[in-house]
């Protein structure tokens, strides 16, 4: 993180559910069934990039085996 996010700008945290598929979600709200933090917390920007990084093959887990 950079530090220039606003006061008031939504924080996120990355996920991933059972598949290895990737979202982000508000920080501090509970996590959906299925789902668990995978990366950073930061800017809905700056998650974004992470999950662009990170999540290459976007089939789910069950159609890679």
């Amino acid at each position: 993180m950079d530090g220039s996010t606003q006061p008031n700008e939504t924080r996120y945290l990355v996920v991933c559910n059972g598949e290895e598929q990737y979202s982000i979600w508000p920080a501090g709200r509970p996590l959906p069934n299925g789902w668990r933090s995978a990366g950073p917390y930061g800017t809905k920007t700056e998650c974004l990039h992470h999950i662009d990084q990170v999540w290459t093959d976007l089939r789910p887990l069950s159609a890679r085996h």
